[in-house]
């Protein structure tokens, strides 16, 4: 008996239920990726659309913003600029007039000080002149006595010339004029100044009367002579350009003084 080999056929495997649920989990998963996939895509391309959109709209006003921002903020740099330049000018002008008010004081200042000055310089003189009129006015037995006629003839000459070594009538020098003038009265002078002034009595320049003698120089040695006349002057043949005339004693004050009559 023969056998006949039993040869068994081959069957594709069954699928099991576990095999297809795995598979179609795979499917599905497969298919859920792509379909989130596709539907990310199409939610991301909505947006670039929209920003592609709007961008230039946003854009402009962030440029118009910028600009704006710009110019001003230029303009207040300007502003502060122009502040700061008129701030150092009214600076300067201030300083300026400062200085000019200080140096209007202090020559407002001299000035006063200078009037001032010069006013009691002035009353000081007045007080000395007004002293010595009143220490020397002369009694008035001496203003109608011989120093009244000696000031007569005194004042007989005033405008002739002043000639060195003349006597007179029409011309002298110092000393032949006080010689004259007291000749008219019966006093003998000696000719020269220098004789003169040792005779007589010495008196004060602050005690003199009508008709002394004043002297320009030490006694014995005095190099001018004249006559006091009163009122703070004298009468004297001052020189040649001068001739004789009647002059001030705060002018050219004396050194010393004798009294003769």
């Amino acid at each position: 008996m023969s056998h006949t080999a039993h040869i068994p056929s081959r069957r594709k495997p069954r699928r099991t239920a576990t095999s297809w649920v795995l598979r179609s989990g795979v499917a599905g998963g497969v298919l859920s990726t792509l379909a989130v996939t596709g539907a990310s895509g199409a939610q991301a391309a909505e947006p670039a659309a929209a920003e592609t959109a709007e961008l230039p709209t946003v854009t402009t006003a962030i440029a118009d913003a910028a600009a704006q921002s710009s110019a001003a903020t230029e303009q207040a740099a300007l502003d502060y600029q122009q502040r700061a330049e008129l701030q150092e000018q009214q600076d300067r002008a201030a300083d300026v007039a400062r200085k000019a008010a200080k140096k209007a004081k202090q020559e407002a200042d001299r000035k006063a000080e200078a009037e001032r000055k010069a006013e009691a310089a002035a009353k000081e003189r007045a007080s000395r002149s007004a002293e010595r009129t009143t220490l020397s006015a002369p009694a008035s037995s001496s203003a109608t006595g011989s120093a009244g006629q000696v000031l007569s003839f005194l004042e007989a000459q005033l405008g002739k010339a002043y000639v060195m070594g003349a006597t007179g009538p029409s011309a002298y020098d110092c000393s032949s004029l006080t010689q004259a003038a007291f000749k008219s009265v019966g006093v003998d002078l000696p000719r020269v100044s220098q004789d003169q002034s040792t005779t007589g009595t010495e008196v004060s320049l602050d005690s003199l009367q009508q008709g002394d003698l004043l002297f320009w120089g030490g006694t014995g040695s005095a190099y001018h002579v004249a006559v006091y006349v009163g009122d703070g002057q004298y009468i004297d043949a001052a020189n040649p350009s001068k001739g004789v005339v009647k002059q001030n004693l705060d002018d050219y004050p004396p050194t010393s003084a004798r009294r003769v009559l």
